[in-house]
Order: C-alpha cells, then sequence, then structure tokens
C-alpha cells in the first residue's frame, strides 16, 4: 500500500511525497522479496508494473512500442556489474551510448509522412494520455520534418522540461498568490502536460530533448547514429550523447558530468547507458519491466550540512506565516544556501530543532532548499547555542494573536485590515497580470503604502499625478504608464476582478465558477452558504470564507468603491448570451477527442447551459460526451454503472434546439 500510495502520488498527481531515492529502495526491497517468496507475490503488486502518470481526462492511447522504465542503480560498481554481463550474454564486442538522463515527463512523438499526429504520455508502459493539443504549443518540437530520409511511421521518444529560468518565474508568481511552490521542474512540466487548456501549456514555454528513434527502416543499426539522423529532420537532440567503447570511457563520462550538469539551462537526475546497436538490443531483449540492454545511473542528492542559526518568519498576503530557517552559508548545488523553508509548525516540531543545530540541508529538485533532519551526535561536540525552536504564538509584523484551523496545518494572522504585509500583499496580488494587469511592481506599491496613498486596492484609483511624481525618482512617463495601465483596468472581466480580490481560498478556476454561477457582484453578495455550495468545485470551506469576505462591512465598501470607479461588476452581455438551463441538474463527463471544438469549449457549453463538469465517472454522473478514442477505463465503468453516452452530433442537436 506504501509503494501503491508513492506511486500515485508520483506519475498522478505529479506531487511526490518521497526522494527517488527512498522510493527505488522500497522497490527494491519488495522485488527481492517476492523474488524470495514467489508464492506470496500478487500480480498487481507494485513491482510487477510500470509506473503509471495516467489521468483519466485525456483520451487513452496503446503504444505502438512499449514504454518500459529502466532499472536504476546509484553506485558505479552497478554499473560495471550491468557491463560485464552485457559482455557475457552478446559474446562480442560492444559500443554503449552514454547520455545525460533529463528529468522531465516522458513522451512518445508519433509522425505520419513527416507530419505530428499525435503526443502520448509514458501512462502504465502500454498505453499513455493524448495530450497532442498541449505537446503542439513546445515550439522546440517540429509539426513538420526537414530534409529526407526519414520512415513513413516514426517514434521519437524523450523528456518534455521545463528549464530552470521557467521553473524560477512560474514559482515566483506562485508565491505571489500564495500557491503551492512546484517541487521540482519535473512535477511543473508532468502537470503542464495534464493542463486541459493548451494555452496553459503555451504560456509555461516548455522544451523538450529528445532521445530515442523507433520505427521501421531507420537509416542505421547505431542508436548514436540514428539520433544524427534525427537532428537533421528537425529534432532537438542533446549534444551531450556520447559513443563509447569499453567501460573506462562511460566512467569517465560519469565523472565528467556529475560536476558539469549543474551548469545546463535543464534538470538532470542521472546518466543512461544503452548499447548502441539495434540487433544487439533486440538479442538482449527485455523483463516484463525494463530493457536489458539498458541501465540508468542515478545522481545521489546533493547534501551539506551546516549551522541553524536562527528561525525568522514571513506573513503573506492572507496571513499564513511561514517559518524560514537562517543557515550559516554552505555552499550546495553549485549555489551559496543561507535559507531554506521550513513550512509550517508540525514540521518544526518533527524535526526538534534547536537553534545552533546542526542540520542536513538539500535541495528538493535542486532548487528548493530544505531541512531534511538534524544531526543529533553533532550536540554532543556542539551543543545547540539556543533553546528549543517552537513556533511563535503572535504576528511578527503587528502583534496579534495567530490562528490556526483545526483541519490546517499554517498558523495565520487575523489582522488582514491593520497587518502591513498582508495590505500589501492584498494589494500585489490584485494588480498582477492574472487579475487586474496594472502595472505596479511590489516596490512601487511599498512606496506609495509607505507614503500613505495607499492602503487598499480601491485607492489605485484615487492616485493622481502628483502622488506619483513625489515618489522617488518616478517622471512623467512613468507616471503615465501606470494611470493609463489603472484606467485599463476598469475593463478588466468581472471573473478576474472577483479573482483580484483575494478572497481566501478563491482561486481564478472558483472565480471563473463563482462569476458564471451568480453573474454579477450584487447577486454575490447576497449568496449564502448553501447557494455557494451549489457551484461546482466549491466545498464548505469555500463557501464559509466567500460568505464571511461579504459579511464583512470593510469588504462591502471596498466593493462599492471599485464599483463607483467605473469597474465590470457583473458578466459581459456576450458572455451570457446563449446561456440557459436546458442542462440543469446534469453532471457530464468529458472523454475522447472530439472534431468541432476542444474539451474545453464543450466545457464551457455545459456550464453555459447550466450542467456541470466532472473527470471522473460516477454514480453521479448523468451523461458521458464521448468523443473518439475514449478510454477503455472509462467506457467499462460507464457499462457497469449505466451511464448514458452521448456523441459529439446529438450534443451540438440538444444543445442548439
Amino acid at each position: 500500500m506504501e509503494l501503491e500510495q508513492y506511486g500515485y502520488e508520483y506519475y498522478v498527481l505529479s506531487a511526490p511525497t518521497v526522494s527517488d531515492r527512498v522510493f527505488d529502495v522500497k522497490m527494491e526491497e519488495l522485488q527481492l522479496l517476492e523474488a524470495q517468496y514467489p508464492e506470496y507475490a500478487d500480480a498487481l503488486s507494485p513491482a510487477q508494473r510500470v509506473g503509471s502518470d495516467l489521468s483519466g481526462a485525456f483520451a487513452s492511447v496503446e503504444h505502438r512500442y512499449p514504454m518500459l522504465s529502466l532499472g536504476n542503480t546509484y553506485s558505479e560498481g552497478e554499473v560495471r556489474d550491468f557491463y560485464d554481463r552485457t559482455a557475457r550474454a552478446l559474446g562480442e564486442a560492444f559500443d554503449l551510448s552514454a547520455e545525460l538522463k533529463y528529468d522531465g515527463a516522458s513522451i512518445s512523438l508519433v509522425y505520419e509522412r513527416g507530419r505530428l499526429v499525435q503526443a502520448i504520455t509514458r501512462g502504465d508502459g502500454t498505453r499513455g494520455d493524448d495530450v497532442t493539443a498541449n505537446v503542439r504549443t513546445i515550439r522546440s518540437i517540429p509539426l513538420r520534418l526537414r530534409g529526407e530520409g526519414y520512415p513513413p511511421t516514426l517514434e521519437m521518444r524523450g523528456e518534455i522540461l521545463l528549464p530552470w529560468t521557467e521553473f524560477e518565474r512560474l514559482n515566483r508568481e506562485r508565491e505571489e498568490q500564495e500557491e503551492p511552490l512546484f517541487a521540482n521542474p519535473r512535477n511543473a512540466a508532468s502537470g503542464t502536460l495534464k493542463q486541459m487548456n493548451p494555452s496553459v501549456a503555451a504560456s509555461r514555454r516548455l522544451d523538450a530533448c529528445l532521445y530515442s528513434v523507433l520505427g521501421e527502416s531507420l537509416p542505421s543499426d547505431s542508436h548514436c547514429a540514428n539520433l544524427e539522423a534525427a537532428r537533421a529532420w528537425g529534432f532537438k537532440i542533446p549534444d551531450t550523447v556520447r559513443k563509447c567503447s569499453s567501460l573506462q570511457e562511460v566512467t569517465e563520462y560519469i565523472a565528467y558530468w556529475h560536476e558539469a550538469r549543474k551548469n545546463l539551462p535543464v534538470a538532470t537526475d542521472g546518466i543512461v547507458i544503452k548499447v548502441d546497436s539495434l540487433r544487439r538490443q533486440r538479442a538482449l531483449g527485455a523483463t516484463a519491466k525494463s530493457p536489458r540492454w539498458a541501465i540508468a545511473y542515478k545522481f545521489q542528492a546533493e547534501q551539506a550540512v551546516t549551522r541553524l542559526l536562527t528561525v525568522s518568519y514571513q506573513v503573506g498576503r492572507t496571513g499564513v506565516v511561514t517559518p524560514v530557517a537562517n543557515l550559516e552559508p554552505v555552499l550546495l548545488s553549485g549555489t551559496t544556501v543561507r535559507r531554506a523553508s521550513l513550512h509550517n509548525a508540525d514540521v518544526i516540531a518533527g524535526l526538534d530543532l534547536h537553534e545552533g543545530d546542526f542540520v542536513h540541508v538539500e535541495k528538493g529538485g535542486e532548487i528548493i532548499p530544505k531541512i531534511t533532519g538534524v544531526d543529533v551526535d553533532a550536540r554532543t561536540a556542539a551543543p545547540p547555542t539556543g533553546d528549543r525552536v517552537t513556533f511563535i504564538d503572535k504576528c511578527p509584523e503587528c502583534g496579534t494573536p495567530l490562528v490556526r484551523s483545526a483541519d490546517e496545518a499554517a498558523f495565520y494572522c487575523p489582522n488582514e485590515w491593520e497587518c502591513p504585509p498582508q495590505i500589501k500583499g492584498k494589494i500585489e496580488h490584485f494588480v498582477t497580470r492574472r487579475a487586474m494587469d496594472i502595472h505596479a511592481g511590489p516596490e512601487t506599491i511599498e512606496a506609495l503604502y509607505r507614503q500613505g496613498s495607499l492602503h487598499n486596492a480601491a485607492d489605485l484609483y484615487a492616485l493622481t499625478a502628483t502622488d506619483l511624481l513625489s515618489l522617488e525618482r518616478w517622471a512623467e512617463k512613468s507616471a503615465r504608464n501606470l494611470t493609463d495601465s489603472i484606467e485599463t483596468s476598469k475593463q478588466i472581466p468581472f471573473e478576474r476582478l472577483l479573482f483580484g480580490l483575494g478572497i481566501r481560498y478563491v482561486g481564478e478556476t472558483v472565480a471563473r465558477k463563482l462569476a458564471h454561477a451568480f453573474t454579477s457582484m450584487e447577486q454575490l453578495e447576497q449568496a449564502d452558504t448553501t447557494a455557494l455550495l451549489a457551484v461546482d468545485e466549491v466545498g464548505e470551506r469555500i463557501a464559509e470564507s466567500v460568505a464571511a469576505y461579504f459579511a464583512d462591512p470593510r469588504n462591502r465598501t471596498l466593493v462599492s468603491r471599485l464599483k463607483a470607479y467605473g469597474l465590470q461588476m457583473s458578466l459581459r452581455e456576450e458572455t451570457l448570451a446563449g446561456r440557459s438551463d436546458k442542462l440543469k441538474g446534469l453532471t457530464f463527463v468529458i472523454s475522447g477527442t472530439f472534431a468541432h471544438h476542444s474539451r474545453d469549449e464543450y466545457k464551457a457549453m455545459i456550464e453555459r447551459c447550466g450542467g456541470k463538469n466532472t473527470s471522473a465517472v460516477s454514480k453521479h454522473t448523468d451523461r458521458i460526451l464521448a468523443g473518439q478514442n475514449m478510454g477503455p477505463a472509462k467506457l467499462e465503468k460507464a457499462a457497469k454503472l449505466g451511464v448514458k453516452m452521448i456523441g459529439e452530433e446529438e450534443f451540438l442537436k440538444w444543445i442548439e434546439a
């Protein structure tokens, strides 16, 4: 059960809770136990299957060639064992290819007559999700091949990647919105591929590196030579691939990239060693899980030991208080680490931290520093210099006693109208591109707050040129740019204004659903929790938060001021056009691919007609809007539950009638 949970978190949720090393060690232990006691082996055991990333929200497609996982090793000794084992099996000289193992989301790209026709995730190794629409947005993946000589049907395999710079940009944006941060680029890339709206994938600037060529009539028996041919066809092939004729050359490659990889623009987590000859690969074959002709050498997660100096606390825009460990500077993965997140009070208590302790610091995904443990033995020789770290009970900014909900790990400051970081944080959230898109950065907001001109979002619309020109280093042009963007923001749609208000737990998706359910700010203000709970994706916590927000007279005054300044307080007429109750009370699941509209467009149609969308088939599902290549799991469950299915043409006639 433990490994099944870890696998679900890794492959389906893209949110692993343990390191790759911990997972691999536990998996190896299970494999050894099943080999030792085969009578107890279970066909449903995690050791008997390839991990899956099937989401259920996309059409499921069978792989022409199974996407097997590689056997992992963390020691050069096991690489040597792989080499010796291969040499004995082949009984002749052979070459190897050594390649960096890029840490992204595995993908299979299918080309017919030189045109990209399908992009499929790894899934369970046998079937994967069709994510073609999202992959088409990746500029480094050719939609049409160049040159000549490529097979009529060609399959390219590789990794979809999120470069470090883009990963850091996304996390900065998520931090500003107080959304959970991506743990590493791999999770961010995997999560992006599973977005239902391709524009999200396009905005995140994904990249790709391809490492395998499959198909009939390939140019060469050499894997490396085929990669070079693929480069000429327009594919982005890493220039780090090296053909090795001896084990010594492989170990030299490992030694070089162990350090040099830290300068690469994308994440790597190891090195893949393959037999170069395709003929010899076929001779060696594969087990049910892994090819015998390849192995992955995994880099150890880099750790360092340093002293914990102090713990400080940051207050976010919603009042959540986050503890931060201040450390003696230590070099880790090529950068100097001075701070690390401690997440919340439970993490601090679990670590039993004392100021002055020596702590183990690791970079999760090689970018986010975190404390993984305390060197308790070091306390004998170097006792802690301070007391045991306990979470504070008052806001570090305004002194208000902190509160904590029974179902949450975080403490927060309830003094939202007078706590400075909350005041400024709410305004910073209001002006973001995804909300009101006003061109005012944190420094400008800080300066206007200190000046006394800015205490809430409505004050933005009362700013004058005099207010702005009195700021240090501000001139007429910069003042005009800001006032112009403030004026333009008055035309921002209602749903984005609702998101910009920063109501606790109301993100972009929930704001949009609330806007479409109530259509105006006035109706939303009057809604009680029962009405709010009837909205798709609104649970008790969100409903109570929205009701509490509008019950506060100070928030009502803020909204009234924004209305007086001319902001959009209801859905636009063109958005309201076509709304009806034809599908009211019906819950839909959309599955498969469609000819006339995208899935997102069909979801919008269902919502406009009063229906509700869900991703999983259940006893509460009324209809399945079924397209081509509908997943077999959903078909089976629909038949079992007796859920009615409706085709694309029939659905369009239904709602257009």
